[in-house]
């Protein structure tokens, strides 16, 4: 029998960090730490109120979640897998409710831009269109303060487990909007893990010296060992003028070539941090959207 894992989330139960948690721990038990900041998310790892965590670092649409890139690095945690999640937002409201009722709607600023087709007409009407924490906290307020006139948009989980009554399914204005998220743990979870999985991908993390190709020699060492990047995102280092943090995603068929590749690099580099060796998440093709 499967153990209860604890995993934190940003945002409340119904949260689309939620779904892409059970997603990943294929529907084992889990109990679902909410936090409502990433700061508090990682603080709960930290100190031990939860085993693993799920973070979104990047979206199809709106690019790189910043300052998780910062907040990985920092708290020496590990990268244990991905999930690439389709997100799908739902308009929703008491039950009984109609569009024509609604003087508000609220959401996550990202969730309200990812809806502008929808909203911008609604707008012209009057609607006040407010920006909230989190997608699900947004529908659990409706249902806990009962709020007529007010509506929510967020995940069909949010509106099954806040009992709300979706109105307009699917309002987002691209249907290929996708979010990465990652699954990160303590060093000993991932140490446990590494014994029964093929690694296939790493996110590593690297500063470069202030010198002229420095970061063209290493993407060159990366292609000649037919190692494929799939992500970079570079950062200034705070207080060094001119110098910065790369962070890169790999992908390769060949582990020992992956750390040919990277021993090769290793002398190019001031630091070089490996933040997990995993497995690839399924990254649904356009044409099962």
């Amino acid at each position: 029998m499967n153990s209860i894992k604890k995993v934190a989330i940003q945002g409340v139960s119904g949260a689309f960090h939620e779904i892409a948690s059970r997603q990943y721990f294929n529907n084992q038990p889990l109990e679902i730490i909410q936090c409502i900041t990433f700061n508090d998310l990682f603080d709960a790892l930290l100190f031990g109120e939860a085993n693993y965590g799920v973070i979104a670092i990047e979206n199809s649409l709106v690019g790189s979640i910043i300052p998780n890139y910062a907040l990985l690095r920092e708290s020496k945690l590990k990268v244990l897998g991905e999930v690439f999640l389709r997100i799908e937002q739902h308009l929703m409201v008491l039950k009984g409710e109609k569009l024509e009722d609604i003087k508000e709607i609220h959401s996550h600023p990202m969730a309200l831009e990812q809806c502008l087709d929808f909203l911008n007409p609604i707008r012209r009407n009057r609607v006040r269109i407010l920006d909230a924490e989190d997608t699900a906290l947004s529908a659990k307020r409706i249902a806990d303060g009962n709020l007529k006139g007010v509506a929510a948009i967020a995940s069909d989980l949010a509106a099954e487990m806040y009992d709300l009554e979706i109105i307009n399914r699917s309002i987002e204005t691209n249907k290929k909007n996708f979010t990465r998220f990652l699954v990160i743990s303590s060093e000993e979870n991932y140490l446990a893990q590494q014994k029964d999985i093929l690694a296939n991908k790493a996110s590593l993390c690297f500063r470069l010296p202030d010198e002229e190709g420095i970061l063209s020699q290493v993407l060159s060492v990366l292609a000649f060992y037919k190692i494929n990047l799939s992500k970079i995102q570079s950062l200034p280092v705070v207080g060094v003028e001119w110098e910065y943090l790369f962070y890169i995603d790999l992908v390769f068929n060949n582990y020992k070539k992956y750390k040919q590749a990277l021993a090769a690099i290793l002398p190019l580099t001031k630091e070089l941090t490996i933040l997990g060796e995993y497995q690839k998440g399924f990254r649904p093709k356009e044409n099962m959207i």
